[in-house]
């Protein structure tokens, strides 16, 4: 965990774009108390195979220009080349400044993956198309990618990302600090020091949690799971335990080193806020963790 020291702290919330105007005047409100605790930036996510392509850009330019910096994911899978360049050149032109780059996901029904297969070669694009304008942020994968062939695999293209020109990146989330510290160490092992920010997942709903760690390969460590199937439809009870665990976990990260968190809000204010009153964030820069 050493080379994670020297980097400066950075916290951040990444967003869903809304479908409706219902689900777009939430994330105002959203948007506006997070804003509260000026987070150095926002994230946007991308559907698969850029199935929310036109809403993410209309979120990210939305939200942009109120003030606080928003970074759009991109992901690569089923787009062209040029559709990519365009994506940059417009949002160059808004003064983004920051992508979070992602190979993605294969909807269900694309035949074809794109012209570009993999994050590296994302990255490598980008670069290529936009020299340094942007800061690119990568995936990290503590407990490895749900495809990889094997650890080591992961590891190596990991730091291809890197090498192709990543500045930073943001893990999955996980429930387990151990995963974060050995990924860390292996990284470091490689020669490959870049800050990788631990993504933050509060505990809200325990059968959406179960479903989406299965889908993307996140454990639930056995005594959380248990206890959570133990509160059957107690709502509260589950979010009080998960306020409690969550915190506990990003307390011994920020100890350890660890660059900042990233917070999955699903685009919520009460549970990522909550941990970050609970870890006093809004302090950070005079608090010693």
């Amino acid at each position: 965990m050493q080379s994670q020291k020297q980097f400066k702290r950075r916290f951040s919330f990444e967003f869903f774009p809304p479908k409706t105007d219902q689900g777009k005047e939430k994330l105002q409100n959203v948007r506006n108390q997070l804003a509260e605790v000026n987070p150095d930036f926002f994230s946007v996510t991308f559907g698969a195979g850029g199935s929310t392509r036109d809403r993410t850009i209309e979120t990210v330019l939305n939200l942009h220009s109120q003030g606080i910096s928003t970074a759009p994911h991109l992901s690569c899978v089923g787009g062209t080349r040029q559709e990519i360049g365009e994506l940059l050149d417009l949002y160059k032109e808004h003064g983004i400044n920051r992508i979070v780059a992602l190979r993605g996901d294969m909807p269900s029904g694309m035949g074809a993956a794109g012209e570009l297969r993999y994050a590296n070669e994302l990255v490598e694009f980008i670069r290529e198309h936009s020299g340094d304008t942007f800061n690119l942020e990568v995936a990290a994968y503590p407990e490895f990618h749900p495809q990889a062939r094997n650890a080591e695999e992961d590891l190596k293209n990991f730091a291809r990302k890197v090498q192709a020109g990543a500045n930073s990146a943001i893990t999955q989330y996980f429930f387990n600090a151990d995963s974060y510290f050995y990924f860390i160490d292996r990284l470091e092992k490689m020669g490959v020091t870049i800050p990788v920010v631990p993504g933050i997942m509060p505990i809200v709903n325990f059968s959406n949690l179960v479903r989406f760690s299965d889908m993307c390969g996140a454990e639930i460590p056995r005594w959380i799971r248990k206890q959570l199937e133990a509160y059957g439809d107690d709502s509260d009870s589950i979010r009080k335990f998960g306020e409690e665990v969550v915190t506990e976990m990003c307390e011994k990260l920020l100890k350890a080193g660890a660059p900042g968190l990233h917070f999955y809000t699903l685009n919520q204010v009460e549970p990522s806020i909550s941990i970050w009153k609970n870890l006093g964030i809004s302090e950070r820069e005079k608090i010693a963790f």
